[in-house]
């Protein structure tokens, strides 16, 4: 057994065997379709080209009112606190109504007073009409008792009037709401005496939220009611919401050099949202021009400042190997995913947008259509 292993490792025994495994071929993964890693690409077609602008803004009620009473007087009842939500035409405060109720007992008083006056000067005036044929009373006694009839007439519309007027005052001693939404502010309290035009509650809706933004002036013509936005909010930064442009306010702040762009939310699909929530958004405004674009993934940015792209260089078809090879490209504007490509790629060109952080020059790979 010694000598038959000696022989086969003896020196002129390894350095036969060495020279026969020179010989054999090696097989490259890199050159052998079979064992090629599978990578999602695309190819670079012309886009039209969007430029975005981010700016921020704050959610505001599409309703917002101070509510306050018309006549003065002591509060009496208070049916509503912060954040309480109310209907439309639901009282929230009463006003003590004692005095007015007596001012409208005297007008409605004064009201019969002048109906008995008018009635009993029409009597009178009846009566003088009916003596005129007879001689037996002059015509202008009948003409004093005519204008004493349309002075009492005009007396009893005056007191109807004063009457509706009480009324009116009475019924403004019951503030209500003027539409749906929650009370976010209570000034008033029980016993306190209140006048006309103080502010008693603060009344908004979350219904139809709006967003404020504050836009650069200088893209102003570029902006109309089809510019698309993308929102986000503080308390969901992973999700993006439309909002579509209401209006644009023809007013630049003179220190800042912006204006103010009203947008509308839809908030069927939003979370939870109350107004005075900071917001940002992304304003995507056309430029007028196409240009390559590609998919942000298959741009690789290195320290150095170079920016590449991998490239198949014998595409053959989807699902088929291919060899790429790294690219130097010029990148512009980045939107909805999307990069410009200045110089550097031609349209029609497979760029490899997954799978690319590894790859090698010359390498195979199997090329899958990215959705």
């Amino acid at each position: 057994m010694q000598c038959t292993f000696a022989k086969l490792f003896s020196p002129l025994a390894l350095a036969a065997g060495l020279s026969t495994l020179a010989a054999i071929p090696v097989v490259s993964a890199q050159d052998d379709g079979n064992d090629a890693i599978t990578v999602e690409a695309v190819t670079a077609r012309q886009q039209a080209i969007v430029e975005p602008v981010p700016v921020t803004g704050t959610l505001t009620p599409s309703r917002q009112a101070m509510l306050s009473a018309e006549v003065d007087g002591l509060v009496s009842d208070i049916h509503v606190d912060v954040g309480n939500r109310v209907k439309k035409g639901q009282p929230l405060l009463e006003l003590d109504p004692e005095l007015n109720v007596i001012a409208r007992d005297a007008a409605l008083a004064e009201v019969e007073r002048s109906r008995e006056a008018l009635a009993e000067s029409r009597r009178r005036l009846g009566d003088a009409q009916r003596l005129i044929g007879d001689n037996h009373i002059a015509e202008t006694e009948v003409e004093a008792l005519a204008s004493q009839v349309r002075i009492r007439n005009a007396e009893l519309r005056g007191a109807q009037i004063e009457a509706k007027r009480q009324e009116a005052l009475l019924r403004r001693h019951k503030i209500s709401a003027p539409f749906d939404g929650a009370i976010s502010q209570r000034f008033a309290e029980l016993g306190e005496w209140v006048e006309p035009g103080v502010n008693l509650f603060e009344l908004v809706t979350a219904d139809g939220l709006r967003a404020d933004f504050q836009v650069p002036q200088r893209l102003y013509a570029r902006i109309d009611p089809k510019t698309p936005l993308e929102v986000r909010f503080d308390i969901d930064t992973e999700h993006t919401y439309k909002a579509s442009v209401q209006h644009k306010v023809p007013l630049s702040s003179s220190g800042a050099r912006t204006f103010m762009l009203r947008t509308e939310i839809a908030t069927d699909s939003t979370p939870e949202l109350i107004p005075g929530m900071s917001v940002s958004a992304t304003l995507l405004l056309g430029t007028g021009r196409r240009s390559l674009a590609i998919p942000r993934d298959a741009v690789l940015r290195y320290p150095d400042g170079r920016i590449t792209v991998w490239v198949a260089e014998t595409f053959t078809g989807w699902g088929k190997a291919a060899r790429v090879r790294e690219q130097q490209v010029s990148i512009g504007l980045g939107f909805a995913g999307l990069i410009e490509i200045r110089s550097g790629l031609k349209e029609g060109q497979v760029v490899v947008t997954r799978g690319n952080e590894s790859l090698q020059e010359g390498q195979t790979v199997i090329l899958r259509q990215a959705r």
